[in-house]
């Protein structure tokens, strides 16, 4: 069986306080949001203009290509950066790979805020763009896993989803925060100079990022999960060296595909509508830069309700179960979400976004912990991060430059709709392996105490939390 029931958690260090864990999920939360602000500045500067200022060459559809593609390089760096945190984060701790995180997202957006243009020095400027770009996918890809284990590891019982939520606010709180900031440096400077300089100064907000780093450096203690799995582990290491990837490899590998199926619909259809269809609006329906952006304000503003509203109920019901309605949700909603965008009506895109964002925060909320529940401390970092960051590959990272494919391939956007359900049709195959997986653990822990014998205390599996 792929799915490993996960040791408990519990300790009775004297550190493990409310207020300690209120701390540790605060910092947690912020890291997440800052690091996401980050990346989210990169992928509206690609809409609006990048394009023109780093690939000036044919058509603004292929400028437009040519920006997305860059931004698609950040998630095909991801998994490198899931793969380097999960080893170290699993062997030498969650904090130290988090602050590791943090201080190069906030080096490689603050050098994208400096960058000269291809004006300036040519051919260096898009190879350096996309270095850049690299750095920020590597930083993200090891930050989640670290933000996210920080948060659920340090949960109360039966608390697990709710803390675990805190961490994935973060994606809505960096979508506003970065749509915020594009908004005032487009109001406060005109078109040209927005153009000229104006698009940097949200870049330049990522120098905040290097002092969440040190705060948490300094003021965070490593998680009580980790410090259960380095003891019990330390006798094993003297005798052999210990790989998480390997033995995420060896026995595990079909949950870490499970996972990135079972999330590659959610991260595909968040770009899509936060990126793409900024682009899409703005170049193709001639609606107002400003009006789509304060739509995907206003639209991210209800996540911050919808996320943790979802983890708590997962708290109560089951992952599995609030994570299979959020997909359901975006496969039945994939074609009335474009019929509404194509009417070119700020209100009719606002609705068809909110409802699509609503799913979105359905699947989102108890993401954090059901992809914790799926492996053992000694390895979750690892597995967790991989299962996240190859769905960030193949939806995410790819999902805005498919759009415009399909949109330039086919001419109608029903073509986007259709890439959404077949990766919603994927997402249910996966969550019901699950499901399925996670049913059987339950009957075999059964089986003993049926038997007479003591049941082994253990954290919630996804169908029991």
């Amino acid at each position: 069986m792929d799915t490993a029931a996960s040791p408990s958690t519990g300790t009775t260090a004297p550190a493990l306080t409310d207020r300690n864990r209120r701390k540790v999920a605060t910092a947690a939360a912020l890291a997440s949001a800052v690091e996401w602000y980050d990346y989210f500045v990169f992928g509206i500067a690609a809409a609006l203009v990048l394009g023109d200022l780093y690939f000036p060459a044919g058509s603004s559809s292929a400028g437009v290509l040519a920006a997305f593609a860059t931004f698609a390089v950040g998630f095909l760096a991801r998994p490198i950066g899931g793969i380097i945190a999960g080893q170290l984060g699993d062997k030498r701790g969650r904090k130290p790979m988090l602050v590791l995180a943090l201080t190069l997202m906030g080096v490689a957006t603050t050098g994208i805020g400096l960058l000269p243009t291809y004006e300036t020095i040519g051919i260096a400027a898009p190879v350096l763009l996309v270095l850049l770009r690299v750095l920020q996918g590597i930083a993200v890809g090891a930050q989640w896993g670290g933000a996210m284990l920080m948060a659920t590891e340090y949960a109360p019982e039966g608390k697990r989803g709710l803390y675990g939520s805190l961490v994935q606010l973060g994606v809505p709180i960096g979508v506003v925060t970065a749509n915020t900031v594009f908004l005032i440096a487009g109001a406060t400077t005109s078109d040209s100079t927005f153009a000229a300089w104006g698009w940097r100064l949200p870049f330049f907000v990522g120098v905040l990022v290097l002092v969440l780093a040190w705060y948490i450096h300094t003021r965070v203690e490593e998680t009580p999960a980790f410090r259960e799995a380095e003891r019990a582990l330390a006798e094993q290491e003297k005798g052999e060296a210990r790989s998480p990837l390997r033995m995420i490899l060896r026995s595990h590998l079909g949950t870490v595909f499970l996972a990135g199926g079972s999330f590659a619909v959610n991260t595909a259809t968040f770009y899509i509508i936060i990126t793409g269809v900024l682009d899409y609006a703005t170049r193709e329906l001639d609606m107002k830069r400003s009006a789509v952006l304060a739509v995907s304000l206003c639209v991210s503003l209800t996540q911050l309700v919808l996320i943790p509203a979802a983890a708590a109920l997962s708290d109560r019901i089951g992952r599995l179960r609030i994570y299979a309605f959020g997909a359901v949700g975006l496969l039945l909603w994939a074609v009335p979400l474009f019929l509404l965008i194509d009417t070119a009506s700020l209100l009719w895109l606002a609705v068809g976004t909110f409802v699509t964002s609503c799913f979105l925060s359905i699947m989102y909320g108890p993401q954090a912990a059901l992809f914790a529940e799926l492996f053992t401390a000694e390895m979750r970092y690892t597995g967790a991060s991989l299962g996240y960051q190859i769905a960030a590959v193949f939806g995410g990272g790819l999902a805005p430059f498919v759009m415009v494919l399909l949109l330039e391939a086919t001419g109608t956007s029903m073509a986007v709709s259709g890439y959404i359900i077949g990766l919603a049709v994927i997402a249910l195959i996966s969550i019901r392996i699950l499901s399925r997986r996670a049913a059987a653990r339950e009957e075999a822990t059964a089986a003993p105490e049926e038997e007479g014998a003591a049941p082994q205390e253990e954290e919630n599996t996804p169908a029991q939390a």
